[in-house]
């Protein structure tokens, strides 16, 4: 013992002088405190103290977009009264050199502090909202930053309004006090977001790791508890699909606001929904499902990831064409892994398939524009969306769900229900949720590998062209049918194909589906129908009207257009029918009833 003393001493002053060195390099963090001194004007002030590295001036930036949320939206156009100062307090110029950059004139100093104000008042998952009640605050539409994002810690210090008593963050604690929050570097600062203020927070552990549903706005309508105990059962379903839970813990942040949408992040989701989503069976599934999808991303996106997704570029457009495995295949298994939960029957886990594939086989701009290439033009079509939209493109949500539920079967059928979509995605995630990322070949090739087979032909067809998709063998594997519709006696509702607002009063056109009577005929967007065959038709009474006449009438419109007067030539068509009802066929065989069963269950 007294003989490796010495050695014992100078390990110790080794380990010492090293923790020492790594402390003299390691990149100080900027610290940020958040303020709400009055939040019924809806803003934050922000204070952030920046270490400089002694340069003579810094560069700043505000990121333009955030990750998952596929559009540049300029989030320092919500920026004011940004200035700087230094350790003495001596005032430093700021110039704002770019539309979301400032530079601060520094003389020198190790440090300066930043003070700015952000206006917070969109009611959306992706941006930030501050009222008398409440704030919730995202990241990128909040935190300037060194502009060269060289990685370092942010710490964040929220000064509650008064009455607020808690804030919640999937971010670590800090110490030393209470609403004291640490992010290793700028990524996870914009990826988790916070609520500040009294919301009611519900706990529950899978795998020894703990959960909460954040609830801001009950008001007394909005089941929790319930809420809370249903996403338990959906966490553990997830957790048997993939084998782990990829966080230390996570947060399901639920702004009941009246408004929608969700947003995915590595260790939380934001939701936005309605007080009454728990009082009616279908409203409930909505938010499960909603719920179910944006947790999915934990895995699927957050961190398997197509290539183009990480390192992001905070400050320009980051495109993709695999949009519709990110988000097209978590749509898919938001719905299945409710069902799979049991927390949905077969029959209404069926009618959000038949849904699905109803909204894309009724969406003209699926013969326009492909899966990839949807991906490929999320941010400039499917975020501003048009009365021409459904014409000219197509959701990478709605048809990637689709074609993983083709892609599923066909694997399943491949492999004599030995294989399935589930297996494609863990070995996925097992290859690619590195640094790296997957590329379309590369995600294709697993696939291949997967079911044993060549999948070119159908990845041709399905992602890559503008073909009808082919439910024929799908429904097959299944022993499922679309439903039958039964024989019309009469020859059916007449047919315009146009959508319309009651605008005040007024019957304007928002939509002219393409190839439809109306498009034919030349009806136009934000023409106001005034009359059919000179009788007045009221903004209300459409459809009543149109009961007055049967598919191949032929009427005179009379439309308002940019305040003239116009009469069109109108034959009316037969309403498209309605036959992507999905049920399973009363005649099923005993292999496709195994083969459903082993889908809808998880099983292989």
């Amino acid at each position: 013992m007294t003989a490796k003393l010495p050695r014992l001493l100078v390990v110790l002053v080794l380990m010492t002088h090293a923790a020492a060195a790594h402390a003299q390099t390691a990149p100080e963090p900027i610290r940020y405190t958040l303020s709400f001194p009055a939040p019924q004007t809806h803003y934050v002030e922000v204070t952030a103290i920046v270490p400089t590295g002694r340069r003579a001036d810094v560069d700043l930036m505000m990121a333009v977009w955030t990750p998952g949320s596929y559009l540049v939206r300029e989030y320092s156009r919500h920026v004011e009264a940004v200035t700087a100062t230094g350790p003495d307090g001596r005032a430093l110029d700021v110039d704002k050199s770019k539309k979301n950059h400032w530079r601060v004139t520094t003389g020198g100093a190790p440090s300066i502090t930043l003070k700015y104000r952000v206006y917070c008042r969109e009611m959306s998952v992706r941006t930030n909202w501050v009222e008398s009640d409440f704030a919730l605050i995202n990241g990128a539409p909040t935190f300037i930053t060194l502009a060269d994002l060289a990685p370092r810690p942010h710490e964040i210090v929220i000064n509650p309004a008064a009455g607020w008593k808690r804030s919640v963050t999937a971010l670590p604690e800090m110490g030393g006090g209470d609403h004291r929050y640490r992010a290793p570097d700028y990524d996870t600062l914009v990826d988790s977001p916070m609520v500040v203020g009294n919301p009611s927070v519900y706990d529950f552990e899978v795998d020894g790791k703990k959960h909460q549903l954040v609830d801001v706005g009950e008001g007394g309508v909005f089941d929790g508890a319930r809420a809370a105990k249903d996403l338990e059962s959906i966490v553990k379903e997830d957790r048997r699909l993939w084998g782990f839970l990829p966080y230390d813990r996570y947060v399901f942040f639920n702004m009941i606001t009246e408004a929608g949408g969700g947003l995915e992040h590595k260790s939380s989701t934001v939701l936005m929904t309605n007080r009454w989503s728990t009082r009616t069976r279908r409203a409930y599934l909505s938010w499960l499902e909603l719920a179910s999808h944006e947790y999915f991303h934990a895995w699927n996106v957050k961190r398997l990831r197509p290539a183009e997704l990480g390192p992001f570029d905070y400050e320009n457009e980051n495109i993709t064409r695999s949009l519709w495995v990110a988000e097209g295949f978590t749509d898919y298994y938001a719905g299945l892994q409710v069902h799979r939960a049991g927390l949905s029957t077969r029959d209404e886990y069926l009618e959000g398939l038949s849904n699905a594939i109803e909204g894309l086989q009724t969406t003209p701009g699926r013969l326009v524009q492909s899966a990839a290439m949807a991906s490929f033009d999320a941010w400039i079509r499917f975020y501003r969306p048009d009365e021409n939209s459904s014409n000219a493109s197509v959701s990478y949500y709605t048809k990637g769900a689709v074609i993983a539920l083709l892609l599923d079967a066909k694997i399943r059928k491949a492999t004599n229900g030995a294989k399935s979509l589930d297996d494609v995605m863990r070995t996925e995630y097992q290859k690619f949720s590195g640094p790296k990322g997957y590329t379309p070949d590369d995600f294709r090739a697993v696939a291949e590998q997967v079911a044993g087979i060549n999948l070119k032909p159908f990845w041709a067809s399905a992602v890559e062209s503008t073909s009808e998709l082919d439910y024929t063998e799908t429904l097959d594997t299944y022993g499922l049918r679309f439903k039958p519709e039964p024989p019309k006696a009469a020859p059916g509702k007449p047919w315009l194909g146009i959508s319309t607002r009651n605008d005040n009063g007024r019957l304007v056109v928002t939509n002219v589906q393409r190839g439809s009577p109306a498009d034919v005929a030349g009806i136009n967007v934000d023409d106001e129908i005034l009359a059919i065959d000179d009788f007045r038709v009221r903004a209300d009474r459409l459809e009543n009207r149109l009961e007055q006449y049967k598919p191949g009438d032929k009427v005179s419109a009379l439309v308002a257009r940019r305040e003239e007067l116009v009469r069109i030539g109108v034959t009316f068509g037969t309403e498209p029918p309605k036959g992507w009802r999905v049920e399973v066929r009363p005649d099923a065989t005993d292999t496709q009833r195994h083969l459903l069963d082993g889908w809808s269950r998880g099983q292989s």
